[in-house]
C-alpha cells in the first residue's frame, strides 16, 4: 500500500522509531496532522495478554469531544417511564426488538434492564458484531436505568483489547490543547493498567502509541507515563 504525499510529508517531522512523552507525543500528532477536517486522536496500548485474556470495561472521560449519543433502552413498566424521564432516545421492548431485526439500527449505544435479556438476546447476531449488545460488565444491563443513562450523557464510553491485545480509543481531537487530551489518555492508561491479570509475568504494557485519523503513529515512552494511583 503506498502512503501519499502528505502522509510522507508527516512522518519526516519526526523520528518515526523513536519515543517520547506523551505530552510532546501529542504535540507532534497535532503537528503532523493534515486533513481538512478536525481528526480525531487515537490511542493504542499493546498488552501483554494471553490469548485466552481480555481487558474491558467503560470510562468517562473528563474532557468531551464528542456529540451527544443516542441511547435506546429496552425496558417496561415503571423501568420504562424512568428512561423517558431520564432522556433515553428511543425506549421500548418487544416492539423494538422487532424493528432492529428489521434493519433498523439508528442508535450508539442500548441499555436493558435485565428481564429484557431474554428477548434482547435474540438479537445477539446483530448487535453483537456491531458492539451494541448490552452487557452487565460494562454496566447496561441494570435495573439502575436513571443512573446509566446519566452516565452515558457524561460521555462514558467502553473500551476493549481486540484480538491482538491490542486497545484502540478515541481520546480527543487534533483542535484540543494538548493538556487536556493528555488527562484523557491519562486516565484510560490508568483504567487499564487496573485490569492487570493477576498472572502476567513482565511488563503488562508493551507499546503504546498515538496517531490521528488520517496521520502516522507517534510511540510513546511508556516509562514516561505517570501512573501514579494504578
Amino acid at each position: 500500500m503506498k502512503s501519499g504525499k502528505k502522509y510522507k510529508e508527516a512522518l519526516g517531522k519526526y523520528e518515526k522509531q523513536g519515543q517520547y512523552a506523551i505530552d510532546k507525543a501529542l504535540e507532534i500528532v497535532k503537528e503532523v496532522a493534515f486533513a481538512s477536517f478536525d481528526e480525531t486522536v487515537e490511542l493504542s496500548v499493546n498488552l501483554n495478554l494471553k490469548k485466552s485474556q481480555s481487558v474491558r470495561d467503560t470510562v468517562v472521560l473528563p474532557n468531551q469531544f464528542s456529540a451527544e449519543k443516542k441511547v435506546l433502552v429496552f425496558a417496561k413498566g415503571e423501568k420504562a417511564a424512568e428512561a423517558e424521564e431520564a432522556g433515553a432516545t428511543y425506549v421500548g421492548d418487544v416492539d423494538l426488538v422487532e424493528k432492529i431485526k428489521g434493519g433498523w439500527l439508528d442508535f450508539d449505544v442500548a441499555v436493558a434492564t435485565p428481564d429484557m435479556m431474554k428477548d434482547v438476546g435474540k438479537l445477539g447476531p446483530i448487535l453483537g458484531r456491531r458492539g451494541l449488545m448490552p452487557n452487565p460488565k460494562t454496566q447496561t444491563v441494570t435495573f439502575d436505568v436513571k443512573g446509566a443513562l446519566a452516565e452515558l450523557k457524561k460521555g462514558r464510553v467502553e473500551y476493549r483489547s481486540d484480538k491482538t491485545g491490542v486497545v484502540h480509543f478515541a481520546i480527543g481531537k487534533v483542535s484540543m490543547d494538548v493538556a487536556l487530551i493528555q488527562d484523557n489518555a491519562q486516565l484510560v492508561i490508568l483504567d487499564i493498567i487496573k485490569k492487570k491479570p493477576s498472572d502476567t509475568k513482565g511488563d503488562f504494557i508493551k507499546t503504546i502509541a498515538l496517531s490521528s485519523t488520517m496521520g502516522p503513529g507517534v510511540r510513546v515512552d511508556v516509562h514516561s507515563v505517570d501512573k501514579t494511583g494504578a
